[in-house]
């Protein structure tokens, strides 16, 4: 059975950095494209970085843009979301995923491309 752990998250103060972590177990996920979405409280899971099979495609929220790095090491088949310049807004919890019905040559950008969720790490930023 397929799992994905997020790990990494924390509290930080405005302008920190931190890296979140997302590594599957029982399959490698070398040919999927993975994403990382987060959730604040009262608001929809939103998009934050999606990345295609071999890391040679990405993509980036326009809040994101510029300040979070999405990257990947099959090898480890482990999926990470590099976080700089971090803003109260950036607090929620952060979800990495991956869409398993389709080989990965692209990034998806939307909750319903994916198919399987890890449990999730929260990440407050405090000003």
């Amino acid at each position: 059975q397929v799992q994905l752990v997020e790990s990494g998250g924390g509290l930080v103060q405005v302008g920190g950095s931190l890296r979140l972590s997302c590594a599957a177990s029982g399959r490698t996920l070398s040919s999927y494209a993975m994403g990382w979405f987060r959730q604040a409280p009262g608001k929809e899971r939103e998009f934050v970085a999606g990345i295609n099979w071999s890391g040679s495609s990405t993509e980036h929220a326009t809040s994101v843009k510029g300040r979070f790095t999405i990257s990947r090491d099959n090898a480890k088949n482990t999926v990470y979301l590099q976080m700089n310049s971090l803003k109260p807004e950036d607090t929620a919890v952060y979800y990495c995923a991956v869409r398993l019905r389709s080989p990965g040559a692209t990034f998806y950008l939307t909750v319903s491309d994916y198919d399987l969720w890890g449990q999730g790490t929260p990440v407050t930023v405090s000003s």
